[in-house]
C-alpha cells in the first residue's frame, strides 16, 4: 500500500472530535486495517486530541488542534498537537497506584502509552506522536 498522510486542524470543541473520527475511519479502511488495531488507533487518537482540547487549549475555541496521520510501511503515526503551554508527561500520576484509583483525570496518557507501541511528547509537552506498527493485515 501506497503512503498515505491527512492533516486537520480543528477548533477547540469536543463536537470536533467527530471530525478526527471521521478522518481515521477513512484512512484506515482505506489502508484496511484489522479491528483490533483500528480500536487501539481510535480509542488513543480520540484521547490525545481530547486532551489537547481540554487540558491544552482549556477548550478555547480560538485555539485550534493540529492532527496529523501519516501510514507508511504498514505503520501509523499519529501527532496531535495543541496551542497550550505544554506539561511535563512525567508529573502524571500512574493511575494503577491505589491512591489515584478513584481520580477521574490522569487515565488518558496511561491509556494512549498502553495502546501505542510507541508515544513521544516533545519537549515542551503540547505535541504527542503515537506509533502503531504491523496495522494492516
Amino acid at each position: 500500500m501506497a503512503k498515505m498522510y491527512k492533516r486537520l486542524k480543528i477548533e477547540s470543541k469536543m463536537s470536533n472530535l467527530r471530525v478526527i473520527e471521521n478522518a481515521i475511519d477513512e484512512m484506515t479502511g482505506a489502508i484496511g486495517i484489522n479491528q483490533d488495531n483500528y480500536g487501539k488507533i481510535l480509542v488513543a487518537t480520540l484521547e490525545a486530541v481530547n486532551n489537547a482540547i481540554t487540558h491544552g487549549n482549556k477548550s478555547n475555541t480560538q485555539k485550534l488542534v493540529d492532527v496529523e496521520i501519516e501510514f507508511d510501511k504498514n505503520e501509523i503515526k499519529i501527532t496531535v498537537t495543541d496551542e497550550g503551554p505544554g506539561f511535563d508527561p512525567k508529573k502524571i500520576p500512574d493511575p494503577t497506584m491505589p491512591e489515584n484509583i478513584e481520580a477521574l483525570s490522569g487515565r488518558g496518557v496511561f491509556l494512549m502509552t498502553k495502546l501505542a507501541d510507541s508515544i513521544v511528547f516533545n519537549e515542551k509537552g503540547n505535541s504527542v506522536t503515537m506509533n502503531f506498527k504491523e496495522v494492516s493485515n
